[in-house]
């Protein structure tokens, strides 16, 4: 192991014990819980449910910490400072979490298609009754099955046949009617939000009439609209020399696109900014309970 390595770990798991002291000492760190008793009409005890509650409430009847919420809390935070570890160089700590959370998000991607996709599409439409008894226990009574999904089963399936050594070249048939279905479906809705709704847009009145007058702020909002998106079409206009009006048109169309880079680039660095911010705000309020201990600030 390298020395920087060996420091690193150290510097790691000593931050990491005297975290736990800390947390052993004040609390922090621990998740809250009230149990809440589901009742049935006739007033009978069903399960029960925890609601997350805020450190003051602990004292209250039915509070008590979760043991799998605290643990899940300290899991997110190491692996949010794992995550921070890159900032110093690649290392050990960031690759571990890094897959973890390709192989956590990859998972949930899976569960969520399953109970999402799998089980009211195909599941509840071929078996209604068995999927009432086993996936789905709201399903209406006395749904009748619906044959007709078999036909996106045998597509699915055929899909799978390129894991198979032989007759892979079957998957290609599902493969085709999905992508020429898809781009049918998009194609509509890609060119009027693309094309008609953009064009539509710049469709202004440069003079906004009002019942006094002249809307001043409006009409020159519009002329500023209506003016630049013809700036920019003249310089993306190549069959003119760009010369003259023409030119001095073009080189206004090109700060028009250095603008609108430019504001995008910020709105991008802003809600990056925003989810570090987040991720500091778990850190040193949920976590460390540096902000706000007992959980008393009021979220307006």
């Amino acid at each position: 192991m390298k020395s920087t390595t060996a420091l690193w770990t150290f510097l790691f798991v000593a931050g990491l014990l005297a975290l736990v002291a800390r947390g052993v000492v004040t609390g922090a760190g621990s998740r809250y819980v009230r149990a809440v008793e589901v009742k049935s009409a006739a007033g009978e005890v069903q399960w029960t449910r925890y609601e997350s509650v805020p450190p003051k409430a602990l004292g209250e009847p039915g509070v008590t910490v979760s043991r799998p919420r605290t643990l899940g809390l300290w899991i997110s935070a190491l692996l949010t400072l794992a995550t921070f570890s890159l900032l110093y160089g690649d290392n050990i700590w960031f690759k571990l979490a890094q897959s973890l959370v390709v192989g956590v998000a990859a998972g949930f991607a899976v569960v969520t298609g399953f109970w999402t996709m799998i089980v009211p599409n195909l599941f509840a439409k071929l078996a209604p009754d068995a999927a009432r008894n086993t996936f789905v226990p709201g399903l209406e009574p006395g749904t009748s099955s619906d044959w007709w999904s078999l036909i996106p089963l045998l597509l699915c399936a055929m899909m799978l046949w390129r894991l198979s050594p032989r007759g892979g070249w079957i998957s290609r048939w599902p493969l085709a009617f999905f992508i020429g279905l898809t781009a049918g479906l998009q194609l509509v809705s890609i060119f009027k939000a693309d094309f008609v709704d953009q064009i539509s847009g710049t469709m202004l009145p440069l003079v906004v009439l009002k019942d006094s007058g002249i809307d001043v702020w409006k009409s020159i909002r519009n002329v500023l609209i209506v003016g630049s998106v013809l700036s920019v079409l003249v310089y993306f206009l190549f069959s003119v020399e760009h010369k003259g009006l023409v030119g001095r048109v073009a080189r206004l169309g090109i700060g028009v696109l250095m603008i609108t880079f430019g504001a995008s680039f910020g709105m991008t660095v802003m809600g990056r900014i925003s989810l570090l911010a987040a991720r500091l705000q778990f850190l040193f309020d949920d976590w460390l309970w540096m902000i706000d201990p007992l959980g008393t600030r009021t979220v307006l």
